[in-house]
């Protein structure tokens, strides 16, 4: 058997190497010795970066890269410590204050786990207890805020608009706002694109056609919804089966000793039926 080569090597502690990730960000962030660019970086330049590699995590777990995965989920810590230690800056908060904040909070929702409730034994219990918490907790800071609370509060603005629609919906379903069949889910989408095609019809100005498609979009991921599907996911699926004929009509021309922009509609739709044929 072929040991591993780091098999004799002394195991190295979460505690230590998270450590030495925050003090690379504090040399990093150093005014006098430090990166340029890391110094000047604020919450609101770093961000985006902070979105880019949440997908990037994602992208890696789609194609079931592990390795990838790892290095990826690394990107993204380093964002958690770049926020906390331009937050420990400005005298608001360290990186441990937000580890404790998300232990104190995993905590305060498993009480099945960590304290003496016993009345959840299964995922749907624990999702809808997940949710109450969810919920007294924007009471709470709502009132410490002095704002009158809402079942909608905390859902991010800057989500993705499909998955913020999604969880609007789910949040208000949790009160009972919802259907109870696909019937009229169906229906209403018919109703958003019959208003739509009127709005087409009647030469409706853009800010008319963008306000009726957005009620369509948002019909369909209710379906999406109610059928229990992902529906960034099922558009990744679609964007990717997409990518995928696309090249093929390309490889096709090429082939044929034919460039993309001299190729008929008409050649074009039979290549892309012949793209069709191939995922059979």
């Amino acid at each position: 058997m072929t040991e591993s080569p780091n098999a004799n090597m002394p195991a190295i502690s979460p505690e230590a190497t998270l450590a030495r990730l925050i003090n690379i960000m504090a040399r990093l962030r150093n005014p006098e010795s430090g990166c340029p660019w890391d110094i000047a970086q604020t919450f609101r330049s770093i961000a985006p970066y902070t979105v880019e590699e949440a997908y990037e995590v994602a992208d890696a777990i789609s194609r079931n890269d592990i390795s990838d995965l790892k290095e990826e989920l690394g990107d993204l810590l380093l964002q958690v410590v770049f926020h906390a230690r331009m937050a420990e800056e400005l005298g608001e908060f360290s990186f441990a204050d937000v580890a404790t904040a998300i232990s104190d909070k995993m905590e305060r929702r498993h009480p099945h786990v960590f304290g003496d409730d016993k009345t959840i034994n299964d995922s749907s219990g624990q999702t809808m207890a997940w949710e109450a918490q969810k919920e007294e907790e924007r009471r709470t800071k709502a009132d410490r805020n002095g704002k009158a609370s809402s079942l909608l509060d905390g859902i991010a603005t800057n989500l993705p608009s499909v998955t913020r629609a999604l969880k609007l919906q789910k949040r208000a379903a949790t009160i009972g706002f919802d259907w109870d069949n696909l019937d009229p889910v169906l229906e209403k989408i018919d109703e958003e694109l019959h208003e739509l095609r009127t709005e087409l019809s009647r030469n409706g100005s853009k800010d008319h056609l963008e306000a009726e498609l957005g009620d369509l979009m948002f019909a369909v991921v209710n379906l999406a919804r109610h059928l229990a599907l992902d529906p960034e996911s099922a558009l990744r699926r679609t964007n990717e089966k997409f990518e995928q004929r696309f090249k093929f009509i390309e490889r096709s021309l090429e082939n044929a000793g034919m460039r993309l922009a001299d190729a008929s509609l008409t050649d074009l739709e039979n290549r892309w039926q012949e793209a069709k044929k191939t995922e059979l």
